[in-house]
């Protein structure tokens, strides 16, 4: 697949979404047909193969709490972190008292902490809970009230649901398309289901889209991954540790947590707990497996399942979204965990723009539309937005929110704009050059290089050991899903982590450039072993030396094969989006002392270079927490120094896409 440039287009009703907006956002907050919400607890929907999954309803009611029988469009939320805890977040939340306190109360923290913010940022999480974001992850009592069923549903294996934990595999997607055609057949459905949701609920939307149930008529994914294996997994060959133990343990404990209600009333139900001793520990043994397995010939059948391509989780893990044709509003972030998925989700989806939508936050997993308000030159409420989506979809109503994009993007640090597509037309693609000359922007670093448009004349090598300072990095915020991000001396300014890196960076731009799309890291590089880790990111350098993380991507260098008929390449042949293949047959050990050539492919972006500014290319040879080396290919690498060979023949580059070259 080529890259060109593209014509741009006009778009109509901006970022805030003009008069159409306030009139979703009046609709969403009322007044509503509806005075209260009737909630069913634990309802049991009967699997095709005989497992139970539990569900809360949540249906319109009158003012005196009963259901109304109106038919309403029905919502679906497949959760696996029990449906207690939506419970309680709705309840807390939207409360008529608890509620408005709890905005005022995180608005008062954001304003003590505004003092402070060069040791912490706490509004990073207060601006989610104040601007609606939580909603899309619990039950939006206001959607329900406007005319909406909203269902929650344990998926199997976890809350209350019966049946062992299947991790986005096949079993659980068939669950998700029998639930949607169990909610369209009851009585107080008018047969049109949308799916809702963030991150496990979004990834479930996905895949339940990707089969095209005929009473699926929207979705509206928050923070959806569409590869798992290259999102949190395993990106670029080495395991997720900053995210995966820590979401597999709340997953795991979750799910042992028993009904207590039914305990007291004697309906317990005892499949139930025989399947949870059956199966307490889902995906451990694959865990320890990738961190204690001493070597390649000793990888055990649970784990070779995930470096093969045809085994059932690689094949249950891919979005196919190639195949959905369901109206789909996708909502992400620059830096969060599934960042790798969601541009390349949008584009494979085959709708027009307007029927498909792309919203691109920059900040990370937890921090769920945050900064969202629909004042300043800010999108709509993700909650508003959601309504509107449902709205239009399931209801008919011609409120504008397809005109409404289709691209909703927020420049990294910067402002939000309206685009036709991403990444945006107009790019150009091109190559700087990575060379020993002293930039003297960067003398804490290990060195400190130039980016250039020639390629420099230099021979020798530059090293740069294994080190632990990404754990202080953007990237180490982003796998810990922006609980690092809290410490803005870490996600916002790479210095303390550049300690550890080789630096390469340009003279300052003389005018302001847009950067948007992929980048590709090509090195020239040796080992003194069979194996290594390289690690790269693309940095806005500030004149007063603050260097912030644009992109950043990494690969361990026996897996550096990637799929040509996946990957993106520009023009000229540079490949700028490598899918690597990340399987154990497709391994090359580098031969030590011999040069070999790695691409390392950084996640997409959107970012302004303001003149005075510079761009920069961080190189690292680790990258904690966001990924250790699998335990065999670690042993391999024997965290031994890696070098870039410079060669003039051979030249290192980051192939980059700007609105204007760089001269």
């Amino acid at each position: 697949m080529v890259i060109g440039v593209a014509p741009a287009g006009a778009t109509t009703l901006g970022v805030s979404g003009g008069a159409p907006a306030k009139r979703w956002a009046g609709s969403h907050d009322g007044p509503h047909p509806y005075a209260g919400v009737a909630i069913t607890w634990d309802v049991p929907i009967r699997m095709s193969d005989g497992t139970v999954l539990r569900a809360n309803i949540y249906r319109p009611a009158d003012r005196n709490g009963r259901a109304v029988t109106t038919k309403t469009p029905t919502v679906v939320n497949m959760m696996p972190y029990t449906k207690l805890i939506t419970a309680v977040a709705a309840e807390v939340t939207q409360h008529p008292v608890l509620g408005p306190f709890l905005i005022q109360l995180v608005t008062a923290i954001g304003q003590v902490a505004t003092p402070i913010k060069g040791l912490a940022d706490i509004t990073e999480l207060t601006n989610t809970a104040r601007d609606g974001g939580a909603r899309n992850f619990a039950v939006d009592y206001d959607l329900v009230r406007s005319g909406y069923t909203q269902i929650v549903v344990d998926v199997r294996g976890t809350g209350f649901s019966q049946g062992k934990w299947d991790v986005f595999q096949s079993r659980e997607q068939a669950d998700s398309v029998e639930v949607i055609n169990w909610a369209a057949r009851q009585r107080w459905s008018t047969g049109k289901v949308g799916m809702s949701g963030v991150s496990y609920s979004a990834i479930n939307q996905i895949q339940a889209a990707n089969k095209n149930p005929a009473a699926l008529k929207a979705i509206f994914p928050v923070e959806a991954g569409g590869d798992l294996l290259r999102d949190i997994v395993a990106p670029g060959g080495a395991l997720g540790v900053g995210f995966l133990p820590l979401w597999l343990t709340l997953v795991n404990t979750t799910k042992m947590v028993p009904n207590v209600g039914s305990l007291l009333n004697g309906t317990f139900d005892w499949k139930w707990l025989a399947d949870r001793v059956a199966d307490p520990f889902t995906f451990y043994p694959q865990l320890f497996a990738a961190l204690l397995t001493p070597d390649i010939k000793s990888v055990p059948p649970n784990l070779k399942a995930l470096l093969e391509n045809g085994s059932e989780p690689r094949q249950s893990w891919q979005d196919n979204a190639e195949k959905i044709t369901t109206p789909t509003f996708l909502y992400g972030g620059w830096f969060d965990l599934f960042t790798n998925s969601e541009v390349r989700m949008y584009n494979k989806i085959p709708l027009p723009p307007g029927k498909k939508q792309l919203m691109m936050g920059d900040g990370y997993h937890l921090t769920i539309g945050g900064g969202q308000t629909g004042r300043n030159g800010t999108p709509p409420r993700l909650d508003v937005l959601q309504k509107a989506w449902f709205d239009k979809w399931l209801k008919g109503i011609d409120n504008g929110i397809d005109k409404y994009g289709p691209a909703t993007l927020k420049q990294v640090g910067d402002a939000w704009i309206s685009a036709d597509q991403f990444p945006r037309a107009g790019m150009a693609r091109q190559r700087l050059y990575l060379g020993d000359r002293r930039s003297g922007t960067a003398p804490y670093a290990v060195a400190d290089g130039s980016l250039t448009t020639k390629a420099p004349a230099s021979h020798g090598r530059m090293t740069v050991s294994p080190g632990v300072l990404t754990l202080c990095s953007r990237d180490g915020a982003q796998q810990t899903a922006g609980a690092t991000a809290l410490f803005p001396w870490c996600a916002k300014d790479a210095r303390i982590s550049e300690h550890n890196a080789l630096t390469f960076t340009t003279p300052p731009m003389t005018r302001t450039r847009s950067v948007s799309g992929y980048s590709n890291v090509r090195l020239n590089t040796v080992l003194d072993a069979t194996d290594g880790y390289w690690t790269a990111t693309l940095n806005d350098v500030a004149p007063d030396g603050t260097s912030k993380v644009l992109s950043s991507g990494q690969v361990m260098v026996s897996l550096r094969n990637y799929d040509k008929s996946r990957s993106q390449f520009a023009p000229n042949g540079d490949v700028i989006d490598p899918f690597y293949t990340l399987t154990l047959s497709s391994r090359q050990r580098a031969v030590p002392g011999r040069p070999v050539a790695v691409d390392i492919g950084l996640l997409p972006t959107e970012a302004l270079i303001k003149p005075g500014h510079r761009l920069r290319v961080d190189v690292f040879a680790m990258n904690l927490p966001r990924g250790l080396p699998l335990r065999p290919l670690l042993n391999e690498s024997q965290l031994k120094p890696q070098h870039i060979q410079l060669d003039p023949q051979n030249p290192s580059f980051v192939n980059v896409p700007v609105s204007a070259p760089i001269t």
